[in-house]
């Protein structure tokens, strides 16, 4: 007969709250600057030169056709034979960056796409500025419309994180597999990481869908 003894894992508790506290800071981190990296790929394929409209598009591609833990080994291994060395915590938030600009990029592209092309000539005609036109006119509701599917993204990349602890960045996956080395108890381990994953991608999911019509792109 199989026992489960969920207390052993359940005890090291303050390993595993480091570990989802960690999970999500990197969460924080890379989405800010993620969705401000996508923002501003949008912008270059939609209103950028031909150059600067390849090069975007060329980094879009590669990223979204390449494994999120190859783009980590990557930067993590690979960049230090060109002599830049990465802590595991720097190279797992550049790594969910730049992947997460990738996918936002696209998103905020098709958002854009839509905004009606009178609303632009509008606001044209009041003397407001290229970057004003942008800003205030294109961006909040081209980003309303595809909110869902940012948050969506920045979830998902909240949960590729958890590659992250194959360069030992001490996130909740490498806190669950620490714990298993440990007491052997590898089921009853990652079941408690699986449910903290739920618990957080639904708890995300919910600030984002709260905060986004408040605080990013207005009611």
């Amino acid at each position: 007969m199989i026992a489960f003894d969920f207390p052993a894992v359940l005890s090291e508790w303050p390993m595993l709250l480091k570990g989802a506290a960690l999970t999500l800071g990197l969460t924080a981190v890379s989405a800010t600057i993620g969705l401000a990296v996508g923002v501003g790929c949008a912008w270059a394929r939609t209103y950028g030169g031909p150059a600067l409209r390849f090069l975007v598009g060329a980094y879009v591609e590669a990223i979204r056709n390449t494994p999120f833990i190859v783009q980590l080994f990557f930067l993590f291994f690979g960049l230090p034979s060109l002599g830049v060395k990465l802590t595991p915590e720097l190279a797992s938030v550049l790594a969910m960056v730049v992947n997460l600009g990738a996918y936002a990029a696209e998103i905020v592209r098709a958002g854009i796409s839509g905004t009606p092309r009178g609303q632009i000539e509008a606001a044209q005609s009041l003397a407001l500025s290229a970057a004003q036109v942008f800003t205030r006119v294109v961006l909040p509701p081209a980003l309303k419309r595809v909110w869902p599917a940012l948050v969506s993204q920045i979830v998902i990349v909240m949960l590729g994180s958890a590659v992250c602890s194959q360069v030992s960045t001490q996130e909740l996956s490498y806190a669950a597999n620490l714990i298993q080395s440990r007491n052997f108890r590898a089921f009853e381990s990652f079941i408690v990481a699986t449910a903290i994953y739920l618990v957080l991608s639904v708890a995300v999911r919910h600030l984002l869908n709260w905060a986004g019509p408040r605080f990013i792109f207005g009611r």
